[in-house]
């Protein structure tokens, strides 16, 4: 029988493989993880912890308008950005403890350094030159923002990462992209008083959602002042002699900013890894290929999180790694289950959504009924603000199941998660009428709408 260093060796400290790590410790495996940044991960380092503190800074401004409307006085307010920044790395700071701790408390090493493979079952500590083996090994290590290294000037730009360590509050960024985290930024920075333009080579912002939530947020969007230009893309970046930033576009000329943010996706962060040494095989993006209980074609080495781009949601990694527990510890094979998983955009207004758009429902069903709600909050009829919510329900005739329900607005968010329960239960349709309303709330909605506002048959809407 091998003999080897330890049971399980994880490559990666963010949530799925400090999740893998402790649960294999505390079962009493001899187990170490080695990370070479911070534990936690891109969401809690730098994604979705320290975003959303920084959007819930940027929806001050709007709450202390909106205060007016409530009989309010508010005084004059000043946003200090250097406070932001030190109050969010104070809280990430804790955070990372208690990822750290989470480990160490179960019985796992912890190895603060690089460490890329040798072979199916060995790995090289980069900061020691030591070699270690391992019966089983996790690869766990996320993905990185695309540095669009064939934009001339790209070098001057900055990615997410940047965005959370600026020494300065920009006057004015150029936001490239249309997917969550340009979208995201894209609010948080003008929500912060920046003056904000985002630019999109697709139709329209948020390509992978449902259309009258994509329309209807770039409406809200530039209602507030954001600049959204669509159809066009940056060819080239240049550093002015005054110090700012001005990009060339293809379409609309130049683009002069502070700061500009490229947010063109991310890649999987398998660079120099040492995957070849194994043998572990990869897709064309440098993803690593796994099957359905995340095994990779190497027997000893297992794939977990954003480095195999299955789903790219921290909760996704995190339920991969108590399957691959589940599988190869406790005997009973689990396999992640990546169907009707609600997301979020927090934006400003909110996008809330689980299940199928209804541009895909109508692509899959011959027949669907779409039920659909847009409104003025009851906050906002004091406040004054004009932004609308929208609510939709996609049915599959056939059967009545709900197989989509999408939400803009406030909150969405928060409705999303208990949609998501109810679409995997699979109601339906006549049990969402079944239920009572929580009235007076915007939720209420969801339950209350008993007539279709329109169906479509064979993909053409009647």
């Amino acid at each position: 029988m091998a003999s080897f260093d330890y049971d399980l060796f994880v490559i990666g400290g963010g949530s799925g493989g400090v999740r893998s790590a402790r649960l294999a410790a505390a079962m009493g495996k001899r187990v170490a993880i080695a990370e070479e940044y911070r534990f936690g991960g891109t969401c809690v380092i730098r994604g979705c912890v320290p975003k959303k503190l920084f959007v819930y800074a940027s929806q001050y401004h709007e709450h202390f308008e909106d205060a007016a409307g409530f009989g309010w006085t508010v005084g004059e307010s000043r946003f200090d950005w250097k406070a932001l920044i030190a109050a969010k790395d104070q809280e990430i700071a804790r955070l990372e403890g208690l990822y750290r701790r989470g480990v160490e408390n179960a019985g796992g090493e912890i190895i603060e350094s690089r460490a890329e493979l040798t072979g199916p079952n060995s790995v090289r500590i980069v900061k020691t030159g030591r070699e270690v083996t391992a019966e089983r090994i996790v690869i766990a290590v996320g993905g990185a923002p695309n540095p669009h290294a064939s934009l001339p000037g790209h070098e001057l730009c900055i990615s997410s990462n940047e965005a959370f360590h600026l020494e300065a509050l920009p006057r004015s960024i150029v936001i490239a992209g249309g997917g969550y985290i340009a979208v995201e930024f894209a609010n948080i920075f003008h929500g912060l008083g920046v003056d904000t333009t985002l630019i999109y080579r697709g139709a329209e912002i948020l390509s992978r959602f449902d259309g009258d939530l994509r329309r209807g947020l770039h409406k809200a969007m530039e209602e507030k002042g954001i600049r959204i230009i669509c159809s066009d893309v940056l060819e080239k970046v240049e550093k002015t002699a005054a110090g700012g930033l001005v990009a060339q576009t293809r379409n609309n000329g130049q683009l002069s900013a502070d700061q500009i943010m490229l947010a063109l996706g991310r890649d999987p962060n398998t660079t120099g890894l040492g995957l070849d040494a194994a043998g572990v095989a990869t897709d064309q993006r440098g993803a690593i290929i796994v099957d359905a209980y995340s095994r990779t074609n190497v027997p000893s080495i297992f794939a977990l999180g954003d480095v195999t781009d299955r789903v790219q949601l921290t909760p996704v990694a995190i339920h991969e790694a108590m399957c691959f527990i589940e599988t190869e510890y406790k005997g009973n094979p689990t396999s992640p289950d990546h169907d009707l998983i609600a997301t979020a955009v927090f934006s400003q207004p909110e996008i809330g959504t689980v299940g199928l758009s209804e541009e895909e429902a109508a692509k899959k069903f011959t027949d669907v009924e779409v039920y659909r709600a847009e409104f003025r909050p009851m906050k906002a009829t004091l406040s004054g603000r004009a932004e609308k919510m929208i609510m939709k329900l996609i049915v599959n005739s056939a059967d009545r199941k709900v197989v989509g329900a999408h939400i803009l607005g406030h909150d969405a968010g928060e409705m999303a998660q208990l949609l998501g329960i109810t679409l995997k239960a699979g109601c339906t349709k006549d049990d969402f009428d079944r239920t009572m309303a929580v009235h007076p709330t915007a939720a209420e909605e969801l339950v209350t709408m008993y007539s279709p506002s329109y169906r479509i048959k064979n993909g053409e809407r009647v």
